[in-house]
């Protein structure tokens, strides 16, 4: 089941993006601007995701550039991170944000946001183009950016929370390739 998945989720997540898309003038007239903007974190996400991960790419990248040719990130560990935590969380968020305000969606944009500049980091830091660097140019930083303009003012506990979250999940993923690099199944 994991190969079937893994073998097709990128493509589906290109088809699944333009059907979000076409839904969001629908979205837009129906709620607010936070709101509509939290919902196109999904479709957002899902170009990203084909850029990464068309062809293993991204973990390919990875693999041989920052961690010298070891199988770090598992190929199971794409599909977690991918599948039900990063739709899961922008699903979560689009609920959170429409039953008790747009603050509470607020960690779909960071968590964009800080995938972005950790994609811009490492084109910095290798000095070259990176699987995701692209969508996380054109999308991830406007969008990002734009959404939690657009939420207004909030209490700041909001944004502290949401970016602790964001930087939680990230180092979350990290310290799960560590592990496997120091268990030796890397």
């Amino acid at each position: 089941m994991r190969m079937w998945l893994a073998s097709r989720w990128v493509a589906a997540a290109g088809f699944m993006a333009a059907a979000l898309l076409a839904l969001w003038p629908l979205v837009h007239a129906a709620y607010a601007l936070p709101l509509a903007l939290i919902f196109l974190h999904s479709p957002g996400y899902m170009p990203h995701q084909v850029e990464e991960h068309t062809g293993d790419r991204f973990r390919t990248f990875v693999n041989r550039h920052v961690f010298g040719g070891r199988n770090a990130p598992s190929v199971a560990a794409v599909l977690v991170v991918n599948i039900p935590v990063v739709w899961g969380l922008n699903l979560a968020a689009l609920y959170a944000a429409y039953l008790w305000g747009a603050g509470y969606g607020l960690v779909a944009p960071y968590a964009m946001l800080v995938n972005g500049v950790t994609h811009i980091a490492a084109a910095i830091r290798f000095r070259r183009y990176n699987p995701g660097l692209a969508t996380s140019l054109l999308i991830f930083l406007p969008l990002g950016i734009g959404t939690i303009m657009a939420t207004g003012p909030v209490e700041a506990g909001f944004h502290c929370a949401a970016l602790g979250l964001a930087l939680l999940l990230h180092a979350l993923i990290v310290a799960d390739v560590l592990l496997r690099i120091r268990r030796g199944t890397a």
